[in-house]
């Protein structure tokens, strides 16, 4: 009742994109600043809120961006914007939101969506369902998204050490490179849904 090909073949899929060690200076750099019990629920959060986006699209994916009209390479499009905005914010230090609200941002956007549960994995989870007919391909596709989410909160939730490591001052430049990072997925994410669309007329 177990395809470990199919495991492990959507599991790196998502690795790769979802990118566990990548996330975490970004991670580091959105959070600064709270208490670490903060840091951690949000932590949590963050992989709840794209686990909730992930297992909602790979149930009904085709059938929400049908009634919605909206096509793969728009929603990459507009993923990417959202993520160029929150890259500018980082690079230049605009972040002094309400400290509640901001909380609540940064859980569920950019780190829950479009970070973790961006395009690029909807769609790879849309595809991996659709092509799983079996009862033992369907049990490999969920249990690959559940292990590759408990590898991100793990991941995120055990980062913390670091900024005990790195002080305010190393905060401040993960800040940075964090924001020149996600700067770059941004517009990476932008071109490919602008060079799909191109493709596709």
């Amino acid at each position: 009742m177990f395809d470990l090909a199919v495991f492990g073949s959507l599991f790196l899929t998502l690795f790769v994109i979802m990118d566990p060690p990548g996330i975490t200076p970004i991670f580091l750099a959105l959070t600064a600043g709270r208490p670490g019990k903060v840091q951690k629920r949000m932590a949590f959060q963050a992989v709840c809120v794209a686990g909730g986006v992930i297992t909602v699209f790979g149930l009904l994916g085709h059938q929400i961006l049908n009634y919605l009209h909206v096509s793969v390479p728009t929603l990459m499009i507009a993923g990417g914007l959202l993520l160029l905005l929150i890259a500018l914010d980082l690079l230049t230090g605009k972040t002094d939101e309400p400290k509640q609200t901001k909380d609540v941002n940064v859980a569920l956007v950019p780190l829950g969506m479009p970070l973790l549960a961006g395009p690029g994995a909807i769609v790879s989870v849309i595809l991996a369902v659709q092509k799983a007919h079996t009862v033992a391909t369907q049990v490999s596709v969920w249990t690959a998204i559940l292990a590759i989410h408990v590898v991100l909160w793990l991941v995120m939730r055990y980062s913390l050490v670091i900024i005990r490591i790195i002080k305010d001052g190393g905060v401040v430049l993960v800040t940075r490179l964090a924001g020149m990072m996600l700067s770059a997925i941004a517009v990476q994410q932008i071109i490919n849904g602008v060079t799909q669309v191109i493709q596709g007329s």
